[in-house]
């Protein structure tokens, strides 16, 4: 096949100028940018913060009585923090910005705290959430089961259960896809044997080879019959697609929409992202995992050395799951009610199923459960032997520092590998925060040489692992959506510890002396980061 040449970008694996098009549907130039819708409402939004701090600010300075009245409900503000629940970390960084400044405190917390951004689709969420949880029942023989097989499981069976309507399967076949590389083939193998649907939901959409090859794909599809719909995030219009994209995929008999798009309003609404990746084929495979539909996860065009990743590939009745994930999520705007029957129905069981339990689980910033760390957590707190992690961020809050430290300390082997390219240095900066604490508790912690590593794994004594989109920061474990699966006693478990030994190869080990060779500045750094970073 001849290389061709487009844009700036290499299309070798398309054979007409028809194809071509449909991959660059949507590429942007400079001015479009710059002056696109997109990014007037973004300034927009901007300015209505800036107005409503600036407000607050003003009158703080020129209103005696203001400035008492703030004063007096910094001090309630604060006292009802202390005598609340929720993470202790918050509160302190909370507390110090409403003591410190307390008319922008005041104002950014009571924003915040009212929710009045929330509010919709928070209501709107719970609604869907009571009609398709129904649909997906919890399996009282296999929980019964649980009793004497794994105690610890079915405990978290239950939690996830009620909190987020996650059920454990047996029966399924999990294959474990070390590599962005891996997963894309996989998903293409798997896209070309639709029949009835194909769902995809991720954060990223970027145009290139990745998502070029899979939207040929998903083109082909809608030509035989097969319903395609796509989700992505609504910040992918700030810089990877257009605004307009969702039209442009309806175009080609693709339903697409965009999670939270930016409007021209002022609302924390904003800061709660899509962070999940699911796709959903025929209610038969499932995947998720760190990989998003964007050439750096595939290596190509990366800015960050070597992007390491991992993905799940599932087949059996856990998809069933994945597949209300994702109704559930298209829903939330939908002013028609729609029935889901028709795609719960659809699971079918594995051919080839594997011993073991699959648990997938989600999380939502929009209740009071912290979902994500709680699966973490106990990972931690019954480990026996060791428990491996992979993570592209290290930005903690006390309860799971305490976690890891006292895993070690009790001698469970504990092992983070992180980045040694960052993507973004005050993560990077604040990881390195947690250094000294987590070294000093008998932690050891690698640094991926050649590049980033994305994946997100937990893997304990060759029995559980964790695989999904979920990261040890702020922002997965309180402020995203999110989903994972927990998998125990199942022989993917085994490839995943695999994975991370072959990946601990490759890195370098962090001991004190290199703690202490870092910067002053780096350190002096990461110490005011910590104060700001639950709210990053």
């Amino acid at each position: 096949m001849k290389a061709r040449e487009t844009s700036g970008r290499r299309w070798d694996w398309f054979e007409d100028d028809e194809e071509i098009r449909l991959l660059q549907n949507g590429k942007r130039g400079i001015l479009a940018v710059v002056f696109g819708r997109f990014t007037i409402i973004a300034l927009l939004v901007l300015l209505e913060f800036a107005i409503i701090i600036l407000a607050a600010h003003r009158l703080g300075e020129y209103s005696s009585a203001f400035y008492l009245l703030s004063r007096l409900l910094s001090v309630g503000v604060i006292i009802y923090l202390i005598n609340t629940s929720g993470n202790p970390t918050q509160k302190i960084t909370w507390i110090v910005l409403i003591f410190a400044v307390p008319a922008l405190g005041l104002t950014l917390y009571l924003m915040v705290r009212l929710d009045f951004g929330h509010r919709a689709i928070k209501s709107r969420l719970q609604a869907v959430i009571a009609e398709t949880a129904p649909l997906c029942p919890q399996n009282t023989a296999l929980m019964e089961k649980l009793r004497t097989d794994a105690p610890g499981l079915r405990g978290l069976a239950g939690y996830a259960f009620r909190t987020a309507s996650g059920n454990v399967y047996e029966n399924n076949a999990v294959r474990y896809l070390p590599s962005g590389e891996a997963k894309f083939e996989a998903l293409l193998h798997a896209l070309e044997k639709a029949e009835r649907f194909i769902f995809l939901e991720y954060f990223i959409i970027d145009e290139g080879e990745m998502w070029g090859r899979v939207l040929k794909v998903l083109e082909e599809k809608v030509r035989a019959g097969v319903e395609v719909r796509v989700m992505y995030d609504g910040m992918c219009a700030f810089s990877r697609l257009p605004y307009r994209y969702p039209r442009e995929l309806a175009e080609l008999g693709i339903r697409c929409k965009m999670f939270a798009p930016l409007r021209p309003l002022a609302s924390t609404y904003y800061n709660n992202r899509d962070h999940r990746k699911i796709v959903v084929i025929d209610g038969r495979v499932g995947f998720t995992g760190g990989v998003n539909l964007a050439d750096e996860y595939i290596n190509k065009g990366s800015h960050f050395g070597h992007w390491k990743d991992a993905a799940l590939m599932v087949e059996g009745e856990a998809v069933r799951y994945f597949t209300m994930l994702f109704l559930q999520m298209w829903a939330i705007d939908e002013r028609e009610p729609e029935d889901f029957r028709h795609y719960l129905d659809a699971s079918v069981p594995c051919a080839a199923p594997e011993p073991g339990y699959v648990l997938p689980y989600a999380d939502s910033p929009l209740d009071d459960e912290r979902v994500g760390e709680t699966f973490y957590l106990s990972i931690l707190d019954r480990a026996d032997r060791y428990v491996h992690i992979m993570t592209p961020y290290l930005i903690l809050d006390d309860e799971m520092i305490s976690a890891l430290s006292n895993a070690a300390k009790r001698g469970v082997d504990v092992q983070i590998i992180l980045p040694h390219i960052p993507d973004k240095r005050y993560a990077f900066a604040l990881a390195k925060g947690h250094y000294r604490t987590l070294l000093e508790a008998g932690v050891r912690i690698y640094e991926y040489t050649p590049g980033f590593v994305h994946a997100k794994v937990f893997v304990s004594d060759d029995l559980k692992a964790v695989v999904g989109t979920i990261n040890l920061d702020y922002r997965s474990l309180y402020l995203h959506f999110e989903n994972a699966v927990y998998l125990h006693g199942v022989p993917a478990v085994a490839d995943a510890e695999a994975d991370f030994a072959a990946t601990r190869a490759l890195c370098q080990e962090i001991t004190h002396d290199d703690w202490k060779t870092n910067p002053l500045v780096t350190r002096i750094s990461a110490m005011l980061l910590k104060l700001f970073a639950p709210l990053m």
